[in-house]
């Protein structure tokens, strides 16, 4: 009697992870057809565009870059300086310096010959209080640049305390040690232009790692393939998500998440639902997820808009303990904000953000490290046991690992039929080459961050956002 229940306990267990794997291929495949005829229409649809126009109209609508900095001494000039160089009329530049420790500020005040001034703060959205106050420059070159110096209170309330000080109708949030590229903000402003019945309540694009790459004063000037495995790895994770993923997202108006390194917002709805979560690790995906929950509750027709374009470059962790610091903190990031807006889930009040866009999040996002390591360790206890059907297991595995890398291989074709950013001799077949080592070097990390994540949330009360310790990007 026990042996037969514990057959069907077996065969269970193997019904559902099958069920769940060919749930998820399809899935996946689905969003990549998907992204294709976005991608597709986009790259058609932006031929007839002159961006020239949108860079030098003086109605063009107005952008606040917010950055928050925090103990980047090492790359706080030219990342300015990338921020500065932006082909576009009617933006400024906000440094907030959250608080840092080492000479951010005092840089910042030599080469940009910063003074303090008095400025008026709409404190809509509660943050800590200034620490030295606001600078501005005397030099006219620099005029678009105002810096913040603050108490320090994390990232969400320096972006918050942007909030506040911006004057525009549009703020772009940004990580400081990114590399904006010149013609970005007229790219992203161009879903807000369009004439529709929705209101388009944030854009984000495609992040591309800029390690190795060289950078002359604030500018991309060359594009390099990184050696280490860990960090060519991170490039092919990078192209398969914002290419294959968010693409479609976007065109099925499910979008949950715009990147914290680079996504513009509409500064009127960011203020109403208030501001960004300071209680959150995940604050760039709890953002847009409350502005489109309010949205809904409102029954405003309503769009997270997405642009294919390499956009933003920014320095990806080149060794392991960062890495899974990073990706422990994206996993507790995705578990707070599905837990607080649970009651969007499965709700048709939402719509395609209840309906659709929650459920996958939490089944193929939320849930599928807890699967992956449960599936291990059954997988072990029938090896232990000696119940393991080994044609079985084998035909899983090698399903498995093929789908990953004819997905990742995909992702690749899509690369380089498209925007074709890596373009030295060699590196195609370097990517193919991750594409079939990567399940091995990269993924077994991304695992342990994911289940140490999911430890933390529930059993560890420090709940650090995590560091990410800089080397700079190479200089030309």
């Amino acid at each position: 009697m026990i042996s037969t229940v514990a057959q069907i306990i077996i065969d269970l267990f193997h019904y559902l992870f099958f069920i769940y794997s060919i749930s998820a291929i399809i899935s996946y495949l689905i969003l990549a057809y998907i992204s294709a005829i976005e991608t597709i229409e986009y790259k058609r649809k932006n031929s007839f565009v002159n961006y020239k126009e949108i860079m030098s109209s003086n109605i063009s609508p107005s952008i606040s870059i917010i950055a928050p900095a925090y103990n980047e001494s090492l790359n706080i000039v030219e990342n300015v300086r990338s921020l500065l160089s932006s082909h576009y009329v009617n933006y400024d530049v906000i440094i907030i310096n959250d608080g840092s420790k080492d000479d951010s500020l005092q840089k910042l005040i030599e080469v940009y010959d910063l003074i303090e001034v008095d400025y008026l703060i709409n404190e809509q959205i509660p943050t800590m209080p200034l620490r030295a106050g606001i600078f501005k420059s005397t030099n006219p070159a620099f005029e678009k640049l105002i810096i913040v110096d603050k108490e320090n209170g994390g990232k969400a309330d320096a972006l918050n305390m942007g909030l506040n000080i911006s004057k525009s109708k549009y703020v772009a949030c940004i990580d400081v040690d990114c590399l904006l590229l010149e013609d970005s903000l007229q790219k992203m402003i161009k879903p807000f232009l369009e004439i529709t019945d929705r209101t388009v309540i944030a854009a984000g694009g495609v992040i591309r790692i800029s390690n190795s790459c060289i950078v002359k004063e604030g500018k991309l000037h060359d594009v390099n393939f990184p050696k280490k495995l860990i960090e060519q790895g991170q490039i092919l994770e990078y192209i398969r998500a914002f290419l294959l993923g968010r693409m479609a997202w976007s065109r099925l108006n499910g979008l949950l998440v715009i990147s914290g390194a680079f996504g513009l917002f509409d500064k009127k709805i960011a203020i109403q639902v208030g501001g960004y979560d300071k209680n959150t690790v995940g604050e760039d995906m709890e953002l847009v997820v409350r502005m489109r929950g309010y949205m809904e509750e409102i029954k405003q027709k309503y769009k997270v808009a997405y642009i294919p374009d390499p956009l933003c470059w920014t320095e990806a962790p080149d060794n392991y303990k960062i890495f899974t610091s990073q990706r422990n903190r994206w996993t507790r990031g995705t578990i707070e904000t599905l837990r607080k807006h649970r009651k969007i889930g499965f709700n048709p009040k939402y719509n395609i953000l209840g309906m659709l866009s929650y459920p996958y999040w939490l089944f193929f996002e939320r849930m599928a490290p807890v699967i992956e390591f449960v599936g291990i360790l059954y997988f072990g206890i029938l090896i232990i046991t000696d119940k393991i059907k080994w044609d079985y297991a084998f035909a899983f595995i090698i399903l498995a690992y093929l789908f990953t890398v004819f997905f990742s291989l995909i992702a690749i074709i899509t690369e380089e039929l498209t925007y074709h950013q890596y373009k030295k001799k060699g590196t195609g077949i370097h990517l193919i080459t991750i594409a079939f080592l990567e399940p091995f070097v990269n993924h077994p990390f991304i695992l342990y961050a994911a289940m140490r994540g999911n430890f933390d949330y529930y059993f560890n009360k420090k709940k650090k956002w995590g560091e990410m310790t800089r080397k700079g990007m190479a200089k030309a």
